[in-house]
């Protein structure tokens, strides 16, 4: 239980950008942030390790730093596997399996997206974002494609938190995300792949590369 508390803190303190791409971790500084032993914390280690968020450096471990290269590969598995995920929603919805409630809250996870983003509330905006795209993915139904894309969106997430910054198209992705919402509602299984890919696509060539210290 306590390796999967510290595993899951670790994790959160990584996202946040508490532990940077690239930076170095040891066993008895972490131990001492998050107050336990320094048993559970190398089992946390091995974990997020196998999640892709820690690689080994020498002794110890880093925090995963991905290039620009890198990164783009890792979001064209994105697009595929979240165009498959809308598919599959869309798929659900036209068999009449998803309730309303779910789509009127993807909605509404679309609206409060846009309003942190206006509001430049971008770590919100950024969790929000997230969010809605999980929730198309559990719509899917599909476990597997699931734990793959939370892989990835941690990966990208680590990635990309230092070039955090205000979107100059917040209307873009905005419209985009209607749109995805749209097709699945309207349970069109190809509309729905089509506008996931080019989502993730046009996200990915807007994405700053993480910089070099």
């Amino acid at each position: 239980m306590q390796t999967e508390s510290t595993r899951r803190s670790l994790r959160a303190l990584i996202l946040d950008g508490r532990y940077p791409p690239g930076a170095r971790l040891g066993e008895v500084e972490v131990a001492e942030t998050l107050g336990v032993s320094r048993t559970p914390v190398r089992e946390a280690f091995r974990a997020l390790a196998a999640d892709g968020l820690l690689a080994t450096a020498g002794r110890g471990v880093r925090v995963v730093e991905l290039s620009a290269e890198e990164l783009a590969h890792v979001y064209r598995v994105r697009a595929a596997l979240e165009a498959l995920t809308a598919e599959l929603a869309a798929e659900r919805q036209r068999a009449g399996r998803l309730a309303p409630a779910e789509l009127t809250d993807l909605a509404a996870l679309a609206d409060r997206t846009h309003r942190a983003t206006v509001e430049r509330e971008l770590t919100e905006a950024v969790r929000l974002n997230r969010q809605f795209h999980r929730r198309v993915a559990e719509l899917a139904g599909n476990p597997v494609a699931l734990h793959s894309l939370e892989r990835l969106w941690d990966q990208i997430q680590v990635s990309t938190h230092r070039s955090l910054h205000a979107p100059d198209r917040t209307a873009l992705v905005d419209d985009q995300h209607r749109e995805l919402l749209a097709a699945v509602t309207a349970g069109d299984p190809a509309a729905a792949g089509a506008a996931a890919r080019r989502h993730v696509l046009d996200t990915c060539a807007a994405a700053r590369p993480p910089e070099k210290e």
